[in-house]
Formats: C-alpha cells, sequence, structure tokens
C-alpha cells in the first residue's frame, strides 16, 4: 500500500511557485519545496493541509491518493 502526495501535480496544474503558495499560506518557500518534492504522504498537520486546500481550490482527496500494492499472485 502507498499513499501518494500529489501536491506537486496541483500546484503544477494551477502553475503555482513555492514562493506564491509559500505566501498564501505563510510559511517560508523552503517549506512547501520539502512538502512538494515528497512522493508519498508527508506528516502534515491538520492546519497546513486545510490552508493547502483553501489556496489551492482543492479537497484533500485530491492531495491524497491511495494506490494498493499489485498482488503478482493475483495476475
Amino acid at each position: 500500500m502507498a499513499i501518494r502526495w500529489r501536491l506537486r501535480e496541483i500546484m503544477a496544474r494551477q502553475r503555482m511557485t513555492n514562493k506564491q503558495l509559500a505566501e498564501l499560506v505563510g510559511v517560508h518557500p523552503n517549506a512547501i519545496s520539502r512538502l512538494k518534492n515528497q512522493d508519498n504522504l508527508p506528516q502534515i498537520g491538520g492546519d497546513m493541509l486545510d490552508a493547502l486546500c483553501k489556496h489551492l481550490g482543492c479537497t484533500p482527496t485530491d492531495l491524497i491518493e491511495y494506490v494498493a500494492e499489485r498482488n503478482d499472485d493475483e495476475l
């Protein structure tokens, strides 16, 4: 099981830079960069998740995707 973190995709789709989102959310651009460069769900607080969703116009389910592991025995 993997939980994919899709912040990079959503920011790219909206053509939003780390600096722009950081200013909206109220954090340093490096904090956004660290979050954006995660492939799996990072440890993130509810307040940060809420701020990201608010300023990106999305929901947590847009940012988080469940990917089931493929079981080769099922093929």
